[in-house]
Parts: C-alpha cells; structure tokens; sequence
C-alpha cells in the first residue's frame, strides 16, 4: 500500500483524511486548510496526534496550545477537545479503537 494511492475523504470542512484501518486501531492522515475547524468533541477512543507540518491550535480539557512540527499530543478517551488549523496542516492521528465512523 502506498499512501499516495489512498483516496481522500473530507470528513469535516477543510479537514481531508487519508484512512488506514487496523484490527484494533485507525491511523488518519490529515491534510487541513488553514481556518478549518474541529469543533469540541470527545469520544471513547484514545487518540494520538503528531503535527507534521504548519501551525495547530489545540485545546484539550479546556487548556489551549499552539503546537507546531514534530509535535505530539495523547488525548484520553472521553477527554473533550478541539482544534483549528492556524496555517495549513498536515496531521497524523491514530485511534483505538478502530473509528467506525470514518470506514
């Protein structure tokens, strides 16, 4: 499998997703437009974040950041957050489990 051969999905406005499914987890490739938003949230997967690339405002458990490049983040299951790309982003996530609602 090659990453360039997966199709992209806009799963919400300005955010489009590459998506690996596992047994157990998903693994999303993002690629966001600067401005999108990710409304707050939260949901019974566990969920890890890398920012690969631009500028992500993030507020987990009502504490905002602003990370950047090589930047990872663990949000716990059930944990609210929210998120908006202050640049153009690339993110990587990963969930466990699987993300149903993104197959």
């Amino acid at each position: 499998m090659q990453l360039e051969t997966i199709p992209s999905k806009e799963i919400m406005p300005g955010c489009h997703g590459k998506i690996i499914h596992g047994e157990k987890l998903t693994w999303v490739f993002w690629d966001i437009e600067v401005g999108a938003e990710v409304p707050e949230h939260q949901h019974i997967h566990e969920q890890m974040m890398h920012v690969v690339a631009g500028e992500f405002s993030f507020t987990l458990a009502g504490e905002p950041q602003v990370y950047g490049p090589g930047s990872i983040v663990h949000i716990p299951s059930n944990t609210p957050h929210a998120g908006k790309a202050l640049t153009p982003c690339r993110l990587m996530d990963v969930f466990s489990p699987v993300r149903e609602e993104y197959r």
